[in-house]
């Protein structure tokens, strides 16, 4: 292993190091992911130690990707490439902000690294992000991806090398260095290769809806309401799962029934066939789509066109109000329901609505585009069985404060809401004690 995990002495070596305590604070950065990696199987799917290889031929059989583990460490998992997602966002972080002199080997306190990638920041998080970039540095990654006239294949691994400085009288970190492999470090800089991930991302807890969501929004992030359709065969094929086939069905179906997904609505196109297939799509897209043809329905014909249009027969009763009719047939249930949940999330218009009426098209226009910011305390946000729970379950932290770390989170990806807000911060404290209740004094 080239890794190595360094201490501070006094004199020259703690100087060669103050940088890092001057480094900008990187623990909000936007995130981004490298879609070259985001549809295909780099990593393993599952947290135990995997040894056997990854093979992939792509069905045309013009890509091809090979991933080889260390015996001792085992393969790099996808939890572990939450840090890579960092690292990508990290540079892709720098060159917005005009750094020009960029280069693959990055520092970083591991504490910013920590908190974005919602691992915690206790002791044991430092150990487990250790144990990652063990593996990430061990595992053997060849294919031929980029390949060109001169380069036929390239072999890699996800980083070169890395060393941890600590202070050798308190044991605390000083900071960090990791040093990207080229292969990975060319790609992100080329920023047609960088996507922006949903911050939730981080809140899925199995590997292969990790997988998915990545997939997906490679996939799918582009191709609008159409979204994207692939059958499970050759999904199972491009997500290198250990699982058998009729395994990964089975987990494909139940994310699909969960359909929970970040950012991601997911389908299963003839599941009761020998074939099925997914279809994926950015539910900003599927919004979008209902509030196009909701406008298109409620838009009043010319005067020309609706002299000339023949009255429809309504025998044995009196034809409605036209109004009455435009407005049930162009309210979509999916679209109202999505307005009374935006209504009662506490949202705020930072411009003033043209409507208060939530069937009307242009209200659930300016109401989509309107970031969600609640703000106030746990206990008046909460709904009281869902505070309760919290206080009872996951005792000892300031509820106000993470509540606060919660809404930035939501609020750095506007098109992200959750369906239910006290549902889902319930979910987010179990996740964040169970990472970090052994910070907690006393416990």
């Amino acid at each position: 292993m080239t890794s190595a995990l360094s201490t501070t002495g006094v004199g020259g070596r703690r100087v060669q190091f103050e940088m890092f305590f001057t480094l900008p604070d990187f623990s909000d950065i936007s995130l981004r992911d490298y879609q070259e990696t985001m549809q295909r199987p780099f990593f393993s799917l599952s947290k135990k130690k995997r040894v056997r290889p990854i093979e992939y031929v792509s069905p045309d059989r013009s890509v091809t990707v090979h991933v080889s583990a260390n015996p001792e460490y085992g393969m790099a998992t996808i939890w572990d490439a939450d840090i890579m997602i960092y690292l990508a966002s990290h540079l892709n972080e720098l060159r917005e902000r005009g750094d020009n002199d960029l280069s693959p080997t990055v520092r970083l306190q591991p504490g910013d690294l920590l908190k974005r990638i919602c691992w915690g920041v206790s002791g044991r998080a430092y150990e487990r992000l250790i144990s990652a970039l063990d593996r990430l540095q061990a595992t053997t990654i060849k294919t031929n991806l980029r390949a060109n006239s001169k380069t036929r294949e390239t072999t890699f691994s996800w980083i070169d090398s890395y060393t941890h400085l600590v202070d050798e009288r308190t044991q605390r970190s000083l900071g960090m260095e990791i040093t990207l492999s080229k292969w990975f470090f060319d790609g992100v800089m080329d920023k047609r290769n960088v996507l922006a991930i949903s911050p939730l991302y981080f809140e899925i807890t199995s590997g292969l809806g990790k997988w998915l969501y990545r997939a997906s929004r490679k996939h799918a992030g582009g191709n609008g309401a159409e979204g994207f359709t692939i059958g499970f065969d050759t999904l199972h094929q491009k997500s290198g799962s250990e699982s058998s086939l009729p395994s990964f069905k089975n987990k494909i179906l139940e994310l699909a029934r969960m359909n929970n997904l970040p950012e991601i609505s997911l389908e299963v196109i003839g599941g009761e066939t020998p074939r099925p297939k997914l279809k994926m799509v950015m539910r900003r897209f599927m919004d979008g789509q209902h509030e196009v043809s909701s406008r298109q329905r409620a838009t009043p014909p010319s005067s020309a066109r609706a002299a000339k249009a023949p009255r429809p027969a309504a025998p044995n009763r009196q034809m409605p109000a036209p109004v009455d009719t435009g407005a049930e047939e162009m309210v979509d249930a999916r679209l109202a329901r999505s307005l009374v949940q935006r209504a009662i999330s506490g949202l705020k218009s930072t411009e003033p609505q043209s409507s208060t009426d939530p069937h009307d098209p242009i209200y659930a226009q300016v109401a989509a585009a309107t970031p969600r910011r609640r703000g106030g305390r746990a206990q008046d946000v909460l709904d009281p069985e869902t505070y309760h729970t919290i206080k009872t379950e996951c005792p000892g932290w300031d509820l106000d404060v993470l509540i606060k770390q919660f809404d930035a989170f939501l609020n750095s990806n506007p098109d992200e809401m959750p369906r239910n807000y006290s549902k889902r911060f319930l979910g987010f404290m179990r996740k964040h004690h169970e990472r970090n209740k052994y910070s907690l004094p006393g416990f």
